[in-house]
């Protein structure tokens, strides 16, 4: 049998996979500035020269890339590769977009399942921020504000799942029906009883994901996701 000696790895390669690490666990999420290549000596203890070529190979990979006199940034790789696809589906077939919608509420039980679970206690003080945020904006009853606290309450449920493919999948969809969600929004703002419902099941997919109980969050989201989709068929 013949084996060949271990090479030690290139220190360049050990900082490479520490921040790629990072980025794949969502600690540093798409659009996330990377801290300057100063801290990022101090905080590793390594010479400049490996910090560089670690991000080189980094933005050779796609993962992250550089605005000159502002730093580096982590870039979405899977962003464009799955929104331009399904924004043509869209386009050409208004049937599509049910299917879409239908493909984000799984993604969203599931995120507010695993959030319960899996949940640390930095991820809860973001959700509850955005929760916060979310009941502000409903007592503004400020339309555009209600609809972007309202996508940032379940990026923050993604966030906390700790899966970095339901937090990309789910950020895509996101960018995807940005309209779309102020559009439903518009359409619910007219039927009170089922504003203050929607608003109300927010609530308690919060308590759930706060209480640990992925049954219960599963099913508040559910409970949520398929109540919305009986407003805008109007069957409410």
């Amino acid at each position: 049998m013949q084996l060949e000696p271990i090479k030690p790895a290139r220190v360049s390669d050990s900082v490479a996979a520490q921040l790629k690490a990072q980025i794949i666990k969502g600690a540093l999420k798409p659009g996330d500035k990377l801290p300057a290549e100063r801290e990022l000596v101090e905080q590793l203890k390594v010479s400049r020269p490996s910090v560089r070529e670690a991000l080189l190979k980094l933005e050779a990979q796609g993962l992250i890339y550089s605005r000159q006199g502002e730093g580096t940034f982590v870039l979405d790789a899977l962003q464009a590769s799955i929104t331009n696809p399904l924004l043509n589906l869209v386009k050409d077939s208004p049937e599509a977009l049910s299917d879409v919608m239908e493909c984000r509420h799984g993604l969203e039980e599931l995120a507010a399942s695993y959030a319960a679970a899996r949940a640390t206690e930095m991820d809860r003080k973001i959700i509850r921020e955005r929760f916060e945020a979310l009941q502000a904006a409903h007592q503004q009853r400020d339309l555009e504000l209600e609809a972007q606290a309202d996508a940032a309450f379940h990026m923050a449920i993604a966030d906390a799942s700790h899966n970095v493919a339901l937090i990309h999948l789910t950020q895509s969809l996101f960018d995807l029906l940005g309209d779309i969600v102020l559009s439903n929004w518009q359409k619910i703002y007219t039927m009170e009883e089922s504003y203050q419902t929607i608003h109300a099941q927010h609530g308690e997919i919060f308590e759930a994901i706060l209480s640990g109980d992925p049954g219960r969050a599963r099913h508040a989201a559910h409970e949520h996701l398929a109540y919305i989709g009986r407003c805008l068929r109007g069957a409410v």
